[in-house]
Parts: C-alpha cells; structure tokens; sequence
C-alpha cells in the first residue's frame, strides 16, 4: 500500500490516503508509457508540409540542348531539380502521421504515468480548492504553500472556468479534468495536483 498525504490549502498535511498499487497495475510499464507519448506526439504533428515534384512544375518537357557535343553537362528539360525553378527531389507530401492506440492501452499507460508520480512522492492531494472567481494570486499561493515551483499538472473533478482563468497565467501550470487526463500530461509535468473530489474518482474508475 502506498500513503499519499492529503493536505489543506494551506499547505498543511490534514490526513493520509491508503492506495493500492494494484489499482494502477502494480508496476510502471515503461514501454506502454513510451509508446503512448510517441503516438501523442505523432498524433499532434499536421503532416501538412507539400513541395512540387517534377511533375507538378509547369514548364516544357523539351530536351534542352542535344546529349552529346556540346561540352555542357546533359541536362533534360527545365522541369529537372538541377536548374533554378524546378522540381524538388523526393518531394514532400501531405502524409498522415497519427498512431493509433486503442483505449485500454491509453488507461493503461494512464495508470503507469499516475503510479510513477506515486512513487517519486511528486503526486500531491489537495483538499478544501474552492475557486468561485478568477483570482491568479489564490492558485499561485496555493502552490506556493505545497512548494511547487515546476511544472504542474492540477487535476480537478469536473470543469471550473474560474479555476482555469486563476491557473492560465501561471507559468507551467496546466489544468485538466479527471476524464481527460493522459499519459503524456501526466509524464511530462514534474508534479500533480489532485483534488480529492478528482483522486476518488480516479481510484473509483475500473483499471
């Protein structure tokens, strides 16, 4: 079992919660976890990049000058990726780069992700955020108060603009609901902060 300290926004350590590993699959599945942020990167890239190939440049199809005889280098019609203006060699496409992965490997990996940060003691309960507008300085002394000064993941149980407008401004802070957590949020913040609305629900959900 593993002990995670719920603390009230003060800062202070008010109770501690009992986890089961096997809950988030007893072991960090490092492969899975890799190749769920290959395939999130992949998935952002637009594969929109295009060049003319030879054979979308406008231009004659004409020999320029005879193959022999002259002394010049032989050269084919103006088209060719040799001379000024035509076309590129191995041109670019529009490709489609996204990977697929399908949705137990994503909980999964989800779970390797929130079980590493359990681990390293930088996964942090908060109990007691209640946000009703935005206000900058009430996240920004509530981080202060738990001693995050890096990048952080602050989970919440459901939608909050309030809260959101409070954390945008913050450097490195990213907000997400329990739904809508992934593994590379979760891999790629160096601390979370999970309500405990948000951490029931993430040990209530079916592995």
């Amino acid at each position: 079992m593993l002990e995670v300290s719920v603390y009230n926004t003060a800062g202070e350590a008010i109770e501690t919660l009992q986890i089961d590993e096997e809950r988030f699959g007893n072991t960090v599945n490092v492969d899975l976890l890799k190749q769920a942020i290959v395939a999130y990167h992949a998935n952002k890239r637009q594969g929109s990049a295009t060049t003319r190939g030879r054979s979308q440049v406008v231009g004659s199809t004409r020999k320029i000058f005879r193959q022999k005889g002259t002394g010049r280098a032989r050269r084919g019609n103006i088209r060719t990726h040799v001379v000024r203006g035509g076309g590129v060699t191995f041109a670019k496409q529009p490709r489609d780069y996204s990977k697929g992965l399908p949705r137990k490997m994503r909980r999964r990996a989800l779970d390797s992700a929130i079980l590493a940060k359990l681990l390293g003691h930088d996964l942090l309960v908060v109990d007691g955020l209640e946000v009703t507008e935005p206000k900058t300085k009430l996240v920004a002394e509530l981080l202060a108060n738990l001693k995050i000064n890096r990048s952080c993941l602050l989970t919440i149980p459901e939608r909050n603009q309030a809260l959101w407008k409070s954390a945008r401004n913050i450097p490195d802070v990213t907000v997400r609901t329990a739904a809508e957590l992934n593994a590379f949020d979760v891999a790629t913040r160096q601390k979370m902060l999970v309500t405990r609305e948000a951490m029931d629900m993430l040990l209530s959900q079916s592995a």
